[in-house]
């Protein structure tokens, strides 16, 4: 050691609040202190309770509700920005327009049965055709009869001078 860069090295005197004293080397004459090896729950083995049982229920709760967040948050991310290769993003879509083929298809299914239904429901009671009435006949007869015998008019001619 270089000597005069040093600082000056005492035998401190360390006083605890319960009274005890201990000695140790330093570069301060003395200390005081709270708590002491002496005095200390953990060095005694006489644990005091502290008022710490809340603040660590409290935090457990905490944890949870933010693991609970960062659980919810992952499930709608994943959902909306799944990155999907090219191959499964083929079949996906390829599985889509077999689905909605298969669905027009029972759509028209259940439509063709629907009118079937239908049909095999209805009656359809016609009433029977009228038969035309003789007078009829012999009153178009006559007409035509006439039409017949009439002569066609003669055409008249002029002369021009």
């Amino acid at each position: 050691m270089k000597p005069g860069i040093h600082p000056k090295y005492y035998t401190a005197k360390v006083k605890c609040a319960c009274g005890a004293v201990h000695e140790i080397g330093s570069t301060i004459e003395s200390y005081n202190v709270e708590i002491c090896s002496k005095c200390h729950p953990f060095y005694t083995g006489k644990q005091k309770l502290v008022d710490t049982a809340g603040r660590v229920d409290k935090f457990r709760e905490r944890m949870k509700t933010s693991e609970g967040i960062k659980a919810e948050t992952e499930k709608r991310n994943s959902k909306k920005f799944k990155k999907e290769s090219v191959e499964e993003r083929i079949m996906r879509k390829a599985q889509e327009k077999e689905d909605a083929k298969a669905a027009v298809k029972t759509a028209k299914e259940k439509a063709k049965k629907e009118v079937a239904k239908k049909r095999s429901e209805k009656t359809i009671v016609r009433p029977a055709k009228e038969e035309k009435k003789p007078a009829k006949k012999a009153v178009t007869e006559k007409a035509e009869k006439k039409s017949i015998t009439k002569k066609p008019a003669a055409k008249k001619v002029t002369k021009k001078k």
